[in-house]
C-alpha cells in the first residue's frame, strides 16, 4: 500500500484523465478537488469521464478542458478504448469500484492513482490509504435503530469537520500535488441561462423580478427516509408566501413529477392572489436547466439530494431537514458554510443512514413547519440584505 507522503510532488502530466463519480450530490462535492488540481496543474490539459447523465455538469466549467461521456450500456472494453485514444499520461480515479480502476488500467494510463481497496490495488501505481478521519455511512439494523431509541446514552460521538465526503476527493486531488484544503465547490452558470430559464417558465418581467423566488425540493431519490413529509412542505411554502409574497418553483426529475405538481397545484389554489403561485418543473429540465433555474432561485427548501448540492454549489442558499443522513458527511457545500440551514432533531437513532424508517419516523416528524419557515425566512434576508 503507498504511504500517503509519497505524492506526487511536481507531476508533469500533459493530459490527466479524472474518471468521475456515478451520481450528482457526489459529482457536485467533487468539485473541490478538481478547483484545487487545477490551481495546481494550470498548464495540464484535464478531463473528465463521467456517466452521460452528469455531463451537461462538467460541460462548461472551467475547472476541466474535456467531458467524455459514458452512456450505461458501454463495456469496460469500450470504455478503455475511448481513454487509451486520448492519450492520457495519468488517471485519477475517484470512485471506490474495481471497473473504475480497471477502465484506466486496460487503456494502459501510466500513473493511476486511487484509493486503496481489497482487490483493486494491483490496477493501480498509486494506491492511497483511506485517510484517518474518513467514516463510512454505514446503514444501522433494525435491531440497532430499536436499541439506540431504548438507550439514548449510547448515542455516536460527534463527527470531526474533516469527516466530510468533499475531504475524500481532496484527499485524492493532493496525491497530485494539489492543496487538501476545503474550498466551496462551486458551478459557473452565466447569467444568459438564468434568463433564458426564467422566460422559459414565465418569470422575464419586470414586475416578476420584484417578487422573490423560491424553490421546493420535496423528492429524494434514496428512499422516504431522507424526505420530510408532503403535507410540512405545503404548509411551509403557504406560511412563506404569506410573509415574503413569494413565488415557487418545485423541483425533481420525471418521477417526482406527480408529486411536485400536486404540491404546485395545492399552492396555488390555495392563493389566488396571482396566477402560477407555484409551479412544477419537475422532469421539465436539463441538467444544464437545472442549474440555471436553481441560481435564479432567492433560497432553496429542499431534501438531502442531489440538487441540494447543486443549488449550494450556484450560489443559492439552501434550508434542508436532515433524518436518515448526515449533514456532517454529506452536508451543502462547504462544510460550517452560514449560508445554509441545515435542520435536523436531536434524537438518538439519526443518522441511520437506512432508505425506510425502520421504527417512528421520529427525525423528521420532530421537525416542525414553524422552524422550517424561520429559518427560510433568515436565509433569505441574510442574502438579500433584508432587515
Amino acid at each position: 500500500m503507498s504511504n500517503p507522503q509519497s505524492a506526487i510532488r511536481n507531476p508533469h502530466f500533459a493530459r490527466l484523465l479524472v474518471r468521475g463519480v456515478n451520481w450528482l450530490g457526489d459529482a457536485v462535492m467533487s468539485l473541490a478537488a478538481l478547483q484545487r488540481l487545477r490551481e495546481a496543474l494550470p498548464r495540464t490539459r484535464i478531463a473528465v469521464l463521467t456517466p452521460s447523465k452528469l455531463a451537461e455538469l462538467w460541460r462548461g466549467q472551467p475547472v476541466v478542458d474535456e467531458v467524455l461521456a459514458v452512456d450505461s450500456g458501454e463495456t469496460v472494453f469500450g470504455v478503455a478504448r475511448r481513454i487509451r485514444e486520448g492519450h492520457f499520461d495519468g488517471a485519477l480515479i475517484l470512485p471506490n469500484s474495481f471497473r473504475s480502476a480497471l477502465e484506466s488500467w486496460l487503456a494502459r494510463v501510466p500513473q493511476r492513482v486511487g484509493v486503496a481497496r481489497p482487490g483493486r490495488n494491483w490496477l493501480l501505481t498509486r494506491a492511497l490509504p483511506p485517510r484517518p478521519d474518513e467514516i463510512k455511512m454505514r446503514k444501522r439494523s433494525v435491531a440497532e435503530v430499536r436499541r439506540l431509541i431504548a438507550s439514548p446514552a449510547t448515542r455516536a460521538n460527534s463527527v470531526p469537520a474533516s469527516a466530510h465526503h468533499l475531504h475524500h476527493y481532496l484527499h485524492l486531488a493532493a496525491a497530485l500535488g494539489a492543496s487538501p484544503e476545503p474550498v466551496r465547490p462551486k458551478l459557473v452558470v452565466p447569467d444568459s441561462a438564468v434568463a433564458a430559464v426564467r422566460q422559459r417558465f414565465g418569470l422575464a418581467s419586470a414586475n416578476d423580478a420584484a417578487a422573490p423566488l423560491f424553490g421546493l425540493n420535496p423528492g429524494a431519490e434514496y428512499g422516504p427516509a431522507k424526505r420530510w413529509p408532503r403535507e410540512r412542505f405545503v404548509a411551509a411554502a403557504l406560511e412563506l408566501r404569506h410573509h415574503t409574497h413569494c413565488r415557487w418553483w418545485i423541483f425533481g426529475g420525471p418521477a417526482d413529477a406527480p408529486l411536485a405538481e400536486s404540491i404546485a397545484a395545492e399552492i396555488s389554489s390555495a392563493d389566488k392572489s396571482s396566477p402560477e403561485v407555484a409551479r412544477s418543473l419537475a422532469g421539465q429540465t436539463s441538467l444544464h436547466e437545472l442549474c440555471a433555474a436553481l441560481k435564479a432561485c432567492s433560497v432553496v427548501l429542499t431534501n438531502d439530494t442531489g440538487p441540494m448540492h447543486v443549488a449550494a454549489a450556484v450560489g443559492t442558499p439552501v434550508v434542508v431537514p436532515f433524518g436518515s443522513t448526515s449533514p456532517e458527511l454529506t452536508g451543502p457545500g462547504l462544510p460550517g458554510d452560514s449560508r445554509h440551514r441545515l435542520l435536523r432533531s436531536s434524537v438518538p437513532c439519526a443518522p441511520c443512514f437506512r432508505r425506510e424508517c425502520p421504527v417512528d419516523f421520529r427525525c423528521m416528524d420532530g421537525l416542525a413547519v414553524a422552524s422550517v419557515v424561520q429559518a427560510v425566512i433568515e436565509a433569505w434576508r441574510e442574502t438579500a440584505g433584508r432587515p
